[in-house]
């Protein structure tokens, strides 16, 4: 090699070295490569929050202390459940498969949920849902530290909650701290901890989205109560009967349910509020099954129609649709048609309140109850029955009214408010079960009539609360009604059961 070319060579060699030298110090504190010795490779730079980072140590906190407070008290329940014998019933049917044709023998079914323990000695609070068809020594209870029980009692279940509470023969075991459900404010920060799609002890966080959320036709009893809790922390399958908890460490919800397309999460769990929880669990405990005050009515939702119709002065309350007979709010003198306001000074917003707060009573206890009766306040003390006493007889509404037979054969179309309708037969007057009224014999499409829920078949039996007793009474009182003003309509409906309708005049 002559000079020229190692003088050339050793110039390359110079200019990449430096260019690699700048390079390399481009990155700051960024990537350094060693390729000798003990010498680290540091990928990344060092975050500038960390340097700020007081605030998010303290946030973090308080997820991780929460989390560690009641984690210990989650336990994982696997079920047996019993196995579906319903092809027994046609074994006969079927014998001309041969004299020794039988169904195959049915299998077992398995089921997984959760729990968290609330007393020391073992028992341990859940879903009915999780639980309710478990076979004969069928559940198991997993703890957080591992230990497996076999052959877990079923002390009771309240299907109306959708909880249950089990016991294993332990002792000295963690429990969870129990909250106030009251106090919990929509945007908090919660925490769902279970055992979701065979994932033990998952802690999921997110925020109450919602309170008071209802009419999800979660619970399939025909009392059921739904006043849940509604959260993002996601909450899947296998999640069922674990706590949902502030970030102080105490259970406020029993996670119950998920709203999704798919099974999964989608984004909505629901909780029963856990100070129904806890009086359902002492009651399971105490007495193995709840012993729940009644009121004996059928309550309704109250919107902006609705409380114009009914004379409030702001946009509140629960309107009673029915009054069971021989009930308890029916022995206190309580009405169809009534607004309840508050009960012993808490004021009800939602049919869910109502139902909620009733159920935290027992039969006997009295409470008091505020009502709106065609303008006026008025207070009744009600001394609580129970379900079981409740007959199935519901009051027909405007009781005071003198009813009377009309020999009206006309009919009435009430343009602007989209229906007409035309007296009743005396056969449809029996076939209804009814004194008075007049059917609705049609309903446009998009009217204000169709839009309140008023249908073809429907029997209108009163309005603003007073008897209608011919298709001249009912039309004669909508033309009083002027533009803007509201209407109360009682209406039987196809199912028997009566409801209040109230109708905006155009």
């Amino acid at each position: 090699m002559n000079k020229k070319s190692i003088l050339s060579a050793i110039f390359l060699i110079t200019i990449g070295i430096i260019f690699g030298v700048i390079l390399v110090s481009s990155f700051g504190d960024g990537i350094r490569l060693g390729f000798a010795g003990n010498e680290q490779i540091q990928l990344g730079t060092q975050s500038p929050i960390k340097k700020e980072s007081a605030e998010i140590k303290t946030i973090n906190s308080l997820f991780i202390e929460a989390a560690k407070v009641v984690r210990p008290a989650v336990v994982s329940i696997t079920v047996v459940e019993e196995a579906d014998k319903k092809g027994e019933d046609f074994d006969d049917f079927f014998k001309f498969f041969g004299p020794d044709f039988k169904f195959p023998e049915p299998q077992p079914q398995l089921g997984s949920g959760s729990g968290v323990i609330i007393t020391s000695d073992g028992y341990i609070l859940t879903n009915n849902h999780v639980v309710a068809n478990a076979a004969k020594d069928g559940i198991e209870i997993t703890l957080n530290d591992k230990r497996t029980f076999k052959n877990a009692k079923l002390v009771g279940t309240d299907p109306t909650t959708d909880l249950a509470v089990v016991k294993i023969d332990a002792k000295d075991l963690p429990t969870a701290p129990i909250g106030d459900s009251e106090k919990i404010e929509v945007g908090e920060w919660v925490i769902a901890i279970g055992n979701p799609l065979g994932l033990q002890s998952t802690v999921t966080a997110g925020i109450i989205s919602a309170i008071g959320r209802g009419g999800l036709g979660v619970i399939r009893d025909s009392y059921g109560i739904e006043n849940f809790i509604q959260t993002d922390a996601a909450i899947n399958p296998g999640n069922s009967g674990g706590p949902l908890i502030n970030l102080y460490g105490e259970v406020i919800g029993i996670n119950t349910a998920i709203a999704s397309t798919n099974a999964r999460y989608q984004g909505y769990g629901f909780a029963v509020p856990i100070n129904i929880a806890k009086y359902v669990a002492q009651d399971i405990i105490k007495y193995g099954k709840v012993r729940r005050g009644y009121l004996g009515i059928q309550i309704g939702p109250i919107d902006e129609t609705m409380a114009k119709a009914l004379k409030l002065d702001k946009l509140t309350g629960v309107i009673i649709q029915g009054v069971i007979k021989d009930g308890a709010a029916y022995k206190a003198g309580i009405e169809e048609g009534d607004v309840i306001l508050e009960i012993d000074g808490k004021e009800m917003k939602s049919p869910n309140e109502v139902q909620s707060y009733i159920a935290t009573r027992h039969p006997g206890d009295v409470v008091v109850i505020k009502l709106s009766r065609k303008g006026k306040i008025i207070e009744k003390r009600v001394t609580l029955g129970s379900r079981d006493s409740d007959e199935v007889a519901v009051t027909s509404g405007d009781k005071d009214e003198k009813r009377e037979e009309d020999s009206d054969k006309g009919t009435a179309t009430f343009d602007k408010l989209g229906f007409s309708v035309r007296a009743l037969t005396a056969k449809e007057k029996k076939d209804f079960k009814v004194d008075n009224g007049v059917l609705v014999t049609e309903v446009k499409m998009l009217s204000e009539a169709n839009k309140r829920g008023l249908s073809v078949g429907d029997v209108i039996l009163g309005i603003n609360r007073e008897a209608v007793k011919s298709v001249n009474f009912l039309k004669n009182t909508i033309n009083d009604a002027k533009s803007g003003d509201s209407i109360l309509l009682r209406v039987r409906k196809s199912d028997n059961n009566s409801i209040f309708l109230a109708l905006e005049i155009p």
